[in-house]
């Protein structure tokens, strides 16, 4: 599938980019330098310019291949990056996927990422017919714990161990949403 672009009014979700007229790069190396980044998304190293652009490119594969739908959560009036926003581990014959989401520094504290997932599952549920969508957190990061709550997400009985970006080790929270 191609990207999916779709305007929130405050906020726009659209393709990742790194050409003429747009570059996240930079932004997205910001976002990935931040310490709570780090602390909370510990499978990606973003440290460059080069990294950036390659994670980009890895972004619009998984379109294409239908493996995995994000998007950059931008400012509609600057396109300034905020973060951003995926369903991740896409399994379309079985209607699953797992939520995904990160914001930079400068979208954080106005409800960026709670907007942005809102309209993620509003598209996986309505657009392309998913039934459950998992969302899983760090138990220490209330920050994504009050997402998912806003989000719909119900806690599951399901917890898992996880090395979080500064090594140390935690209990990971599983969380569902269902197709209402």
């Amino acid at each position: 599938m191609e990207p999916v672009e779709i305007n929130l009014g405050l906020l726009y979700l659209r393709a990742l980019r790194a050409d003429d007229r747009i570059d996240d790069r930079p932004a997205v190396v910001e976002g990935f330098a931040d310490p709570d980044t780090r602390r909370w998304v510990p499978n990606y190293r973003v440290d460059d310019l080069a990294t950036a652009g390659a994670y980009i490119a890895r972004r619009a594969g998984e379109w294409v291949s239908d493996t995995r739908y994000s998007w950059a959560v931008a400012d509609p009036f600057t396109g300034e990056l905020l973060g951003e926003v995926g369903l991740k581990e896409l399994d379309l014959t079985g209607g699953t996927a797992e939520a995904a989401i990160w914001t930079h520094p400068a979208g954080r504290g106005r409800g960026t990422a709670s907007r942005a997932l809102a309209a993620a599952l509003r598209f996986g549920f309505g657009a392309i017919g998913l039934e459950r969508v998992l969302y899983k957190h760090f138990a220490g990061n209330t920050a994504s714990a009050r997402v998912a709550e806003k989000c719909g997400f119900q806690l599951t009985d399901q917890v898992e161990q996880a090395v979080r970006g500064d090594g140390a080790e935690e209990q990971v929270i599983v969380r569902i949403a269902s197709r209402c």
